[in-house]
């Protein structure tokens, strides 16, 4: 919404919570219904899965939702622009009532889950380019499962009319086109924008000495929203580094690591490195001093689409090292301006991790991180990307 604010598009933001003051962001009216929503889709989904709390909220069904198409922001839009719209925020059939408006339909996917049944990863399942069913996501999967009944309404509900499909990254959009849900849409790559003057290199001395952390180590950074996430690859992280420590012994007083996150006191005494936990923070400007006090960002996350997290580190000059999955080795080129590790392989992330702390010219491959950034996700060249989408489809319907 920022960058296109910065280059002269009029925005309005429609959220089901909202977390700011920014007037151009408008919550929906809280009532009952906002939450019965959210808890009646739930349940429905734990009824269906026997009962059992498994993946409860790795699944999204859509089954209820609100009618957006009231709202004056709706009425008075050019184009809608779609992105994560689940846990009780759009239905299908609202999704649908949003399509029969006539209104262009931009939708970026944030996962895959516009492209799927009812999963937002899946992982190395096919089902999606079909049908559906036998979802690993669910207790008892079966050919005729919750999976396979919400894709074929999601083909009822959505078929019929054109929708601009945008992935966050390359290996999304490669995903989407193989799903038979979006047979001859269009499905471009379009990365996520970030603020280039808030997420910038600045002194790490003075960074450290904000975030009081030690000036004479080097430092890692892991961070989640959730640090005991086995999806953000924690396990991983924790034999890397006691292998680490395992195969240089002279480290175990040179490193420290940085865990941002909620419960980031977990990993205190896991890891065989001083930890230094920082709580779960929503302010830009203080992440981005987390960000400038360390020399790595360590990464080992088995699902991820294109992470800002990687995107924000590299823009304040933190090589990087991450699996090779989803979108990561499309914004860490390994051993330009990070490493890029072989799949859940922990003695490679460990080799990842000990080649980007001794690179003799790792403040090259730091100008390299700031580089990349800048030339492919700020916030002014991904709202021209954007812009040309609108003006195209604007142009088709007048």
């Amino acid at each position: 919404m920022e960058a296109l604010r910065k280059n002269g598009i009029k925005v309005k933001m429609l959220v089901r919570d909202k977390q700011t003051n920014e007037i151009a962001v408008v919550p929906l009216p809280h009532s009952w219904k906002l939450l019965w929503v959210f808890l009646w889709e739930r349940l429905h989904i734990w009824m269906t899965n026997g009962f059992h709390r498994k993946n409860l909220f790795k699944v999204d069904i859509a089954n209820t939702g609100n009618d957006i198409t009231q709202f004056p922001e709706f009425q008075q839009a050019d184009i809608i622009h779609l992105h994560w719209i689940n846990q009780g925020m759009l239905s299908l059939k609202g999704i649908r009532k949003i399509l029969e408006s006539g209104k262009p339909i931009v939708w970026t996917m944030h996962d895959m889950w516009p492209c799927t049944g009812i999963c937002h990863h899946a992982r190395d399942c096919k089902g999606y380019w079909e049908d559906c069913g036998n979802c690993p996501y669910l207790l008892k999967p079966s050919k005729h499962d919750l999976s396979y009944s919400v894709y074929q309404k999601k083909k009822k509900y959505l078929s019929g009319y054109h929708i601009s499909y945008v992935a966050c990254s390359q290996w999304m959009e490669q995903q989407a086109q193989k799903s038979s849900l979006l047979l001859g849409q269009s499905i471009v790559s379009i990365p996520n924008p970030i603020n280039t003057s808030i997420f910038r290199p600045n002194n790490k001395q003075q960074a450290r000495e904000r975030c009081i952390l030690p000036q004479n180590m080097k430092l890692i950074l892991f961070g989640s929203v959730k640090i005991t996430d086995k999806r953000k690859g924690v396990l991983y992280f924790i034999d890397s580094c006691k292998l680490l420590a395992e195969q240089h012994p002279e480290l175990k007083e040179q490193i420290g690591v940085v865990v941002l996150g909620n419960r980031s006191e977990y990993l205190a005494d896991l890891l065989p490195f001083k930890v230094f936990p920082q709580e779960f923070l929503m302010d830009d400007l203080k992440i981005a001093d987390i960000y400038n006090s360390v020399d790595l960002y360590a990464t080992p996350s088995l699902e991820e689409n294109l992470p800002n997290t990687i995107m924000e580190a590299m823009a304040c000059g933190v090589p990087c090292v991450g699996f090779n999955v989803g979108g990561i080795p499309e914004m860490i080129d390994h051993l330009h301006n990070g490493y890029v590790a072989d799949y859940m392989k922990t003695e490679d992330f460990t080799n990842g991790i000990y080649w980007i702390l001794n690179a003799p010219d790792y403040e090259r491959m730091s100008a390299e991180a700031v580089r990349k950034v800048q030339t492919h996700y700020s916030s002014q060249v991904i709202a021209q990307k954007y812009i040309q989408i609108y003006n195209k489809l604007l142009g088709s319907y007048d």
